[in-house]
């Protein structure tokens, strides 16, 4: 490399030491005891990173304000885990881009250590209540997501009236969402779970959120095709949000998890397409 390559190099290098510096620094700030402790460790090394780099570089740069807010937002709506996990990338992403400077910059080999230091160290730190009832959203989003869209396609060809499918669909929903949160509070009651109440809870909480934002659509328009369009739109929405979510918390494949669950939800829905016309045929329905 040269020299003024290697300059532009490790300001980009700053750039993102002073960056994550701030992002872990409001990341400390919502969170407390232990974790509090190694989110501030970590932001002090990201600091003297920057201090650092700026020996060799002379120059000063301020953060990325957008990634900032953007983890920081992240952390406040998905949790803390969502975002470490996602910085994790980005730590991950950093010690490959020091490795192409490592021959050229002698401080490598320590900023290097530092990295994979904090990689352990937010590893051993997530812990989440969101994540220890993240089974429970699940079995309250799959069976919502699987069971609604497939309902209402049904009702939508059956019965061909907005307001008579979203009452159908809101009761059945509701009914449905205090069965599953019962089932899981059996369940965990079962297996002597101390906290079986909150993971009903969460299974509850998580359906009764799925059927609003489905059967939603049915309120606004008045046709029922744009209707079920629409709410197979909301579907698809959480569907990818909560893969993603998953995908990023738990290091699985995002196409393979989001593809796979659109798969499941879309075919119980053109399934019931079909049952919901001939249904109607059949009894010669006309509302």
């Amino acid at each position: 490399m040269t020299a003024d390559n290697i300059k532009n190099l490790l300001m980009v290098f700053q750039r993102n030491e002073i960056t994550e510096y701030h992002v872990y620094c409001r990341l400390a700030r919502l969170t407390k005891g232990e974790n509090k402790e190694i989110l501030s460790r970590i932001a002090a090394d990201e600091k003297r990173h920057y201090e650092m780099l700026k020996k060799y570089t002379e120059r000063e740069t301020g953060p990325n304000r957008r990634l900032v807010f953007k983890y920081s937002l992240l952390s406040r709506i998905f949790g803390l885990t969502f975002a470490i996990k996602l910085m994790e990338k980005g730590e991950e992403f950093a010690q490959s881009a020091y490795e192409k400077a490592r021959g050229d910059v002698a401080m490598m080999d320590a900023l290097m250590a530092d990295e994979q230091r904090h990689e352990k160290e937010l590893i051993k730190m997530i812990k989440e209540e969101k994540l220890d009832y993240m089974g429970s959203v699940v079995l309250g989003l799959n069976d919502a997501l699987v069971e609604l869209t497939g309902a209402l396609a049904g009702l939508s060809f059956a019965l061909q009236n907005n307001r008579l499918v979203a009452l159908a669909g809101l009761i059945t929903g509701i009914a449905a969402s205090f069965s599953m949160a019962a089932s899981e509070y059996l369940s965990k009651k079962q297996e002597s779970d101390s906290n079986a109440l909150k993971a009903s809870f969460y299974t509850g909480t998580a359906y009764i959120g799925t059927v609003l934002f489905l059967v939603f659509p049915y309120l606004i328009l008045s046709n029922y095709l744009w209707s079920l369009s629409w709410t197979l739109a909301n579907a698809a929405i959480i569907i990818f949000i909560f893969t993603y979510f998953n995908s990023v918390t738990k290091d699985l494949k995002f196409k393979k998890l989001f593809w796979e669950m659109i798969a499941i939800s879309f075919g119980v829905a053109v399934f019931s397409f079909g049952v919901g016309l001939i249904l109607r045929m059949w009894f010669g329905i006309e509302v």
